[in-house]
């Protein structure tokens, strides 16, 4: 990373110091490299490891998981990059289904290497967890291979944060040979020779995110590799934390978004007073959405219907409010941030993409509306 000041690399002593290591990544090497990670394809691993080093990458693993301090360190590295949150929140769910594995050959040092940045990986759940709240159908099958393991096949169209010697946690859906469905397995699936990565369609932005399809032929999944078997339990067990650290992406979007309204209010705030959205509208709102997100970060391991109930309205409302700040921004920005190199204009990509990265604010509400189904008799009121 081309940085004046080397990286102190000792562990934070305090909340603060470890945000404080993180802010600085963020508003400095970060920042200078975000038109390239979102517009030239810039796969930022350099920061990655920063952070690592830094310990914004593990903050919610280990004996005192802080989930809190892992979604404040997502937000402050998507104030500055919506794109590096995205890869920030892609490893930490990994390192999440690792480290709740209980396999050994996925803890200790590998897993270490993960928490400090040494060794990346993503999550390719996107397409299970729509199939498993019965949106659209499983993309990889698996078929046990007689020796204790399975053999998995499938595409998966698009997977991000990885890339050849790195990984992602999957999910197959297993079918015997009457290719009747026997349940699904959970597995890390590793980039090695015996994976095609195929490259995806130029997106309009997020294009440093390292996004690839997959396409597994009688891919190995031996006891090493396992995360979950059977693995709907351990979907249901980490699904709140999954959705919840995304608060951090739609935050530090937000928050960046209000940085471009209150960079030019010096100069065009008498005309910007007769937009809608102002800047201590927004602000107000925005810390309500961050005390939301602490509150529900206290206890991430809640299974009720009325956590996940919250988890789910807090995903909402948050990318809703990073769409609507995002607008705000262009809108107090005028031309200057109409330029494809504008930080205004980059943050609308993001909020986008933060509104339709699984689960997508439809995806969301489908959730909603199915759980308050099940929870409302026949003949009774739903919940809104």
């Amino acid at each position: 990373m081309n940085s004046a000041q080397p990286l102190d690399v000792t562990p934070p002593d305090s909340d603060a110091a470890l945000l404080e290591r993180v802010e600085e990544i963020a508003d400095g090497p970060l920042a200078a490299l975000a038109y390239r990670i979102d517009q030239e394809g810039h796969y930022p691993l350099e920061i990655m490891r920063a952070l690592g080093e830094a310990g914004g990458l593990d903050a919610h693993l280990g004996e005192h998981p802080r989930f809190d301090l892992a979604i404040g360190a997502m937000l402050r590295v998507a104030r500055r990059c919506g794109t590096t949150g995205f890869l920030v929140w892609a490893h930490q769910v990994c390192g999440l289904y690792m480290e709740r594995s209980g396999n050994p050959a996925l803890t200790g040092a590998r897993l270490h290497a993960h928490r400090r940045g040494t060794r990346f990986g993503g999550t390719a759940l996107s397409n299970p967890m729509k199939a498993l709240s019965g949106i659209e159908r499983m993309a990889l099958r698996a078929r046990a291979d007689g020796h204790g393991g399975y053999r998995v096949s499938g595409v998966l169209p698009w997977v991000s944060h990885i890339a050849p010697g790195q990984y992602c946690g999957a999910l197959a859906q297993v079918r015997d040979d009457r290719d009747r469905i026997q349940g699904e397995i959970m597995f890390l699936l590793e980039c090695d020779d015996q994976v095609e990565l195929r490259p995806c369609p130029t997106f309009s932005g997020m294009e440093g995110s390292s996004t690839w399809g997959i396409r597994l032929q009688d891919y190995p999944v031996g006891a090493e590799r396992l995360i979950a078997d059977p693995a709907r339990p351990f979907i249901a067990e980490v699904r709140a934390g999954f959705i919840l650290l995304q608060a951090g992406m739609a935050l530090g979007v937000a928050q960046g978004s209000l940085d471009s309204i209150l960079e030019v209010e010096g100069q065009l705030g008498h005309v910007n007073r007769f937009l809608d959205q102002r800047p201590d509208a927004l602000q107000a709102e925005l810390e309500d959405l961050q005390r939301r997100a602490t509150l529900l970060a206290a206890t991430p391991d809640d299974d009720s219907r009325d956590y996940l109930l919250d988890v789910l309205d807090l995903r909402t409302q948050g990318a809703d409010f990073a769409l609507r700040a995002a607008q705000s921004a262009m809108l107090h920005q005028g031309a200057r941030g109409y330029a494809l190199s504008a930080a205004a204009q980059r943050r609308l990509r993001e909020a986008q993409f933060v509104a339709i990265v699984t689960p997508a604010i439809k995806h969301l509400r489908w959730e909603m509306d199915r759980l308050c189904r099940e929870q409302w008799p026949a003949g009774e009121e739903p919940c809104e």
